[in-house]
């Protein structure tokens, strides 16, 4: 039950804040529910008029009971106050007035109550004279069409799925909705917490509290029925030989109010803050509220946002681009860690859904404030490599587990296997593991076959593959800066792929020519047979170097000596052997490539500031 503990704390930090809307942390036994009806009535029951709402008006925030959250399909339970046509309007020509009857007998035992309010009563007044249904007939509301906005379709409404809202007027008061009243929120909840006494221990605070028998829903979305708590099978034999009933307070006893609280918490922060993959969600948080940064986030989006006056601040260092990207990075999270500090208890949360009704935690872990800070500096840290995701958006940093499921299966990869990398992955960024090794080589595989690919598919695949092989290799202190002292053979051979795919795209733009290089369509089989296929490779550069000498001379002689240093540095056999290639030598052909590549005006400042644009 620590997680419920978690939400129901982080509940009441929020709540003593004051500074969120009812809309956004919902009261206990309440509910935002979409309206489609708004009636307007005088304080003594006296119909006035009634409108369609737009969709930026829909969400009204109703009272409700514990059956009434959880109703579904036949059952009738009705809201104590807004509820749809069919329980409303007596009057309706397909009326079930057991509906009727039920609501009205509920909304009456509230009115004669000690914490009756006068909204309530004005509209229990109006409804007893069963006119509900004329009176929309008469304002011509019938059928209800929900105003279209951009992107969306008009929306026709059920009749006896209208749901109606109230505003009351009051003398020359401008008329007043009742999910805007704070005295009328508080006397529901007052009448509630009355007419349902203490009947249990709560296990999570210890005490004598009103227990809670049905569990809210509605947490991911609107439409959302899955339930993290529920015990509701009365057939199958589920609990047979464990438990004499279905309630499941034989297995745990929950507060009522604490288990409103903390889905409400859960639900807000959801909405907030929350990574969603369809069903799939996986939500980190402060306790106490304070931000904390997105653990599934590229670093991109981690750094965008910690400059001055609304500018990204800049770091002009010469050294190396990872010694200027860790200084940046401590600096971001330091600004977190003056806001968090060390010991506040932060939660990260996953939750998914096989059926319709059952929600599962797929992953749970509690961590202070300074582990939680250090952990994503140690992702992002560890997985960090030049990546380019776009013209605007070129940047050192690791990259967001959506990105690395997308390169690892491709642009159309199912919203299952993406949901699976994700989980994957959650205790590489949370724990501190090593990324899972087949998905490193699924990434590796797929960027060594870069035919077919588009160009800026295949670079973004580029920056990942070296960010991922560099983390999962970290104890051997690859840098992100061409070694040129580096002797191993994997790395050797990719700067050697680098020089080759220089050489001929420089005499491919010389004679004006629009094709791909060899290095290029032989990448894949390099990988897997490099010694041999480097022979082709080599041939086939013959006339790409022959147009140089003759026309670019001076860069031609620089490269033909870059190709000898790098044979040069080949140890024994390692020339000579062509077992397939691991992931590093996408590391050395990277940084050679952007060591060959001609410099621009603002490639000084990239490795300082990953906002920057080349």
């Amino acid at each position: 039950m620590s997680w419920i503990q978690k939400l129901y704390d982080t509940y009441e930090c929020a709540a003593a804040e004051k500074k969120y809307s009812r809309t956004e942390l919902w009261p206990e036994a309440h509910f935002l529910k979409k309206a489609h009806v708004e009636v307007v009535i005088t304080a003594g029951g006296k119909f006035r008029r009634a409108r369609t709402l737009s969709r930026a008006e829909l969400a009204t925030l109703i009272p409700v009971t514990e059956a009434s959250l959880g109703r579904a399909g036949a059952k009738i339970a009705p809201h104590p106050l807004c509820d749809e046509v069919s329980y409303c309007a007596a009057d309706y020509p397909e009326a079930d007035l057991r509906k009727f009857e039920s609501y009205i007998n509920n909304l009456r035992d509230w009115c004669t109550s000690d914490y009756s309010h006068q909204k309530a009563k004005a509209v229990l007044a109006y409804l007893v004279q069963r006119r509900l249904w004329s009176d929309l007939n008469n304002e011509a509301l019938l059928p209800v069409v929900i105003a279209a906005v951009p992107g969306k379709a008009k929306e026709v409404v059920q009749n006896q799925k209208i749901f109606v809202r109230w505003r009351i007027e009051s003398g020359d008061t401008p008329a007043t909705g009742t999910w805007e009243d704070e005295s009328l929120i508080q006397a529901w909840c007052s009448y509630d917490k009355a007419v349902n006494p203490a009947d249990g221990v709560c296990m999570v605070l210890g005490e004598q509290s009103r227990i809670c028998k049905n569990h809210p829903k509605f947490i991911r979305r609107s439409d959302d029925g899955a339930k993290i708590i529920s015990a509701n099978d009365s057939s199958g034999f589920v609990f047979r030989g464990r438990f004499t009933d279905d309630t499941g307070l034989q297995a745990s006893s929950v507060g009522y109010q604490v288990t409103q609280k903390a889905h409400n918490a859960l639900r807000w922060l959801i909405q907030r803050q929350a990574y969603r993959n369809g069903d799939q969600v996986i939500v980190s948080w402060a306790v106490g509220g304070a931000p904390i940064p997105d653990p599934f986030a590229n670093t991109f989006s981690l750094l965008q946002d910690d400059g001055q006056d609304g500018a990204p601040s800049q770091i002009h260092l010469d050294a190396d681009a990872g010694q200027a990207f860790a200084l940046r990075l401590k600096q971001r999270l330091r600004g977190y860690n003056a806001q968090l500090g060390a010991t506040e208890d932060i939660v990260v949360m996953g939750l998914d859904s096989a059926t319709p009704g059952r929600m599962a935690i797929t992953y749970y872990r509690e961590l202070t404030g300074s582990e939680f800070l250090d952990r994503l500096e140690q992702w992002h840290g560890d997985h960090a490599w030049h990546q380019f995701f776009g013209k605007d958006r070129r940047f050192v940093g690791a990259p967001a587990p959506h990105d690395i499921a997308e390169v690892a299966y491709g642009q159309r990869v199912d919203d299952k296997l993406k949901k699976s990398v994700v989980e994957r992955l959650l205790p590489s960024i949370v724990d501190g593991q090593l990324v899972p090794r087949d998905l490193v080589d699924s990434v590796v595989r797929r960027v060594c076959n870069r035919v077919g690919q588009k160009h800026w598919e295949w670079e973004k695949g580029l920056g990942i593959a070296c960010g991922l092989f560099r983390g999962f290799n970290k104890g051997k202190d690859y840098q992100m800066g061409l070694e040129t002292d580096r002797r191993s053979r994997d790395y050797l051979y990719g700067r050697l792929l680098a020089v080759a795919e220089r050489i001929e795209s420089m005499a491919i733009y010389v004679g004006g020519e629009g094709r791909d290089t060899a290095a290029a369509k032989l990448m894949q089989r390099f990988a897997d047979r490099p010694a041999s296929t480097w022979r082709t490779i080599e041939l086939a550069l013959a006339p790409a170097k022959s147009r140089l000498r003759a026309k670019r001379g001076g860069p031609m002689h620089l490269l033909d000596k870059l190709h000898d240093d790098i044979v040069a540095m080949f140890q024994g056999d390692d020339f000579m052997d062509d077992r397939k290639l691991s992931g590093e030598f996408l590391l050395g052909y990277h940084c050679q490539r952007r060591e060959l590549m001609p410099r621009t005006s603002t490639d000084s400042d990239e490795s300082a500031d990953p906002t920057t644009d080349q």
